[in-house]
């Protein structure tokens, strides 16, 4: 097919690929919004078989029907506690992509270079497009290509490392090497050198060897930040594989490629920065992996932990006229959002108002909490989001914490050596009573004390997710 056809639908699947990510910012839009982005990616990998210049037509089929079925057996095996660890993977998977994409390009270029007039004439595809570049294009195109690398390679180690963090395989805590931002600092020095040095004639050592610095970098930024951080290094990186494909969108001279990869790393960032405001983080910091840091010794948290039973929670629960529900991780660990979900419609049965309030980072990807509830059909217009509903905790009866920490600890506002401290917080101290159900009286997957386990009104409901609260529905009024 000519270039008009894969021009027009590359197009398209711009567009849709645009629908797609405005739709996604409303939960009742989002279902519609997936399905977008499905046919526009069936689009584009469509008009990309069929266009000028493409072949191996079998070989290429075979791999878009294997890579289907692995992804299809991938979908119904992983869990939706399990999804921020997958979300890492694949954008590990995306940075390697672009690493063999770029090595993939300065070797056809350095074939085309050794082909004579009448070999040149006679090539096709990218080789062709490679053949009648200019010097200065070629130029162009190995900055393109050192960029499509350099970012990939950051992003593939970068993203491994959050997979172990998020899956527990590698420790939570924030590590890093004798040096630490020095040695980041070294490497991105000596990958600028290596692009000079490129672009005056080095040949692929130079690429090999600066791969290797990125893929250092990758590993050290990502070891640097805490696991209580990570929802915003899993957008960070997401972030970081647009970049990527885009970079590689202009060595390939793929214009879609170019469009996609900029809508990634453009919203990944601003949802990046949108978290980092969030949770009171410098974007920057969180870029450069230095943050997490006290600046002295933390508040002493004093009194003890009070526990209460399933009798007394539900008690308390057909007393109150006004509940708020505060999902964590804990929820999804312990899949207890149908439960939940079934907790909410009893109490709204009885005419009480309940309400769920979701912080931004709750969990540890971006919207985890939204799309567990979603997923148990918990109505979109009662899942508020912190500002919407912070100021309601005063006049509320009853707030149930259920496996979340950082996000409800008044250490951020109480405490400025606190790791957290000026992170803006759910303030669910202020409401009448608050139930925390938790596992035990461990300090949870960041480490952090939090002090509203000891505050008089808080009692502690102990006990896996799902059970505590399938234990309350029989006793409900």
């Amino acid at each position: 097919m000519d270039y008009g056809f894969t021009t027009a639908a590359y197009v398209v699947a711009a567009v849709l690929f645009i629908l797609s990510l405005g739709g996604l910012s409303g939960q009742e839009s989002a279902k519609r919004a997936v399905w977008y982005g499905i046919v526009g990616m069936a689009l584009a990998v469509l008009a990309t078989l069929l266009g000028p210049g493409s072949g191996l037509w079998v070989l290429s089929v075979l791999l878009v029907i294997g890579g289907g079925i692995i992804g299809w057996i991938v979908a119904q095996r992983v869990q939706m506690t399990e999804m921020p660890q997958l979300v890492a993977a694949m954008h590990s998977l995306v940075g390697l992509a672009a690493v063999f994409i770029g090595f993939n390009a300065h070797l056809e270029a350095a074939n085309v270079a050794t082909l004579d007039e009448a070999g040149r004439q006679a090539l096709t595809g990218f080789a062709a497009v490679l053949a009648h570049k200019s010097p200065v294009e070629l130029s162009i195109l190995k900055v393109e290509v050192f960029l499509g690398v350099f970012i990939g390679a950051v992003t593939f180690t970068g993203s491994i490392i959050a997979f172990g963090k998020l899956a527990g395989r590698v420790d939570g805590k924030a590590k890093k090497l004798p040096g630490g931002h020095l040695l980041n600092a070294v490497a991105a020095g000596g990958s600028l050198v290596l692009l000079m040095m490129y672009l005056n004639g080095a040949g692929l050592w130079a690429l090999l060897l600066m791969t290797l610095l990125a893929f250092f970098i990758g590993y050290h930024l990502i070891m640097g930040i805490g696991g209580a951080d990570m929802p915003v290094v899993v957008s960070m990186l997401n972030s970081y594989s647009g970049w990527a494909a885009a970079a590689i969108g202009f060595s390939l001279s793929n214009d879609l490629l170019i469009v996609v990869g900029a809508l990634v790393g453009s919203s990944g960032a601003i949802l990046s920065y949108i978290m980092c405001k969030a949770m009171n983080r410098s974007f920057v910091s969180v870029i450069l992996g230095g943050f997490g840091n006290t600046t002295g010794p933390q508040m002493e948290v004093t009194g003890e932990q009070i526990a209460i039973d399933a009798e007394g929670v539900a008690a308390a629960l057909n007393d109150a006229d006004s509940v708020i529900i505060i999902p964590g991780y804990g929820m999804a660990v312990a899949q207890a959002q149908q439960s939940v979900s079934e907790l909410t419609k009893r109490l709204r049965a009885r005419g009480k108002n309940v309400r769920f309030a979701i912080h931004p980072v709750a969990g540890r990807l971006p919207g985890h909490m939204n799309v567990l509830l979603a997923e148990a059909k918990v109505p979109y217009d009662i899942v508020l989001e912190m500002d919407e509903i912070n100021e309601d905790f005063p006049e509320t009866d009853v707030a149930i914490v259920i496996g979340s920490n950082d996000i409800v600890n008044p250490a951020a506002q109480e405490d400025p050596n606190s790791p957290i401290a000026g992170m803006p917080v759910l303030e669910v101290w202020k409401a009448k009573q608050v139930f925390v159900s938790k596992r035990g009286q461990g300090t949870g997957y960041s480490g952090i004390e939090n002090p509203l386990f000891y505050k008089d009104n808080t009692r502690m409901f102990y006990g896996d997710a799902k059970k505590s609260v399938d234990s309350l529905l029989p006793m409900l009024d």
